[in-house]
């Protein structure tokens, strides 16, 4: 999940370097821009990280405990944005998946919360 702020944060460090080779930059500003970028995306991208993996865990953990978990649904923009999800009503976790025989799509764990 992490890829498309890996790609942002490349195209930051790109312009990083772009702007502090101009002329009117000091002369250990690249050093310096590269740095502090690049230590601000891996602490970034490192928290979201982090925060991702928590999340996934308390869902799985609530889904075993039967408590409700609201998904976000991608199919329907205008109504029912959300499904409710619930071991005792026919879903399962597979691959960190729900699924059910009554809904045509998985919902990937990562876009649900407990509710």
């Amino acid at each position: 999940m992490e890829g498309a702020y890996l790609i942002l944060g490349v195209f930051t460090l790109l312009i990083t370097l772009f702007v502090t080779t101009r002329p009117f930059m000091s002369k250990g500003a690249v050093k310096k821009g590269l740095f502090w970028v690049s230590l601000v995306i891996a602490v970034m991208v490192g928290a979201h990280y982090t925060i991702t993996v928590n999340r996934i865990a308390k869902v799985k953990s609530a889904f075993d405990d039967n408590k409700v978990i609201i998904c976000e649904s991608r199919a329907t923009r205008k109504v029912a944005q959300t499904v409710l999800i619930q071991k005792s009503n026919e879903w399962t976790l597979q691959d960190n998946n729900f699924i059910s025989p009554n809904f045509g799509r998985p919902f990937f764990i990562a876009r649900c919360i407990v509710k």
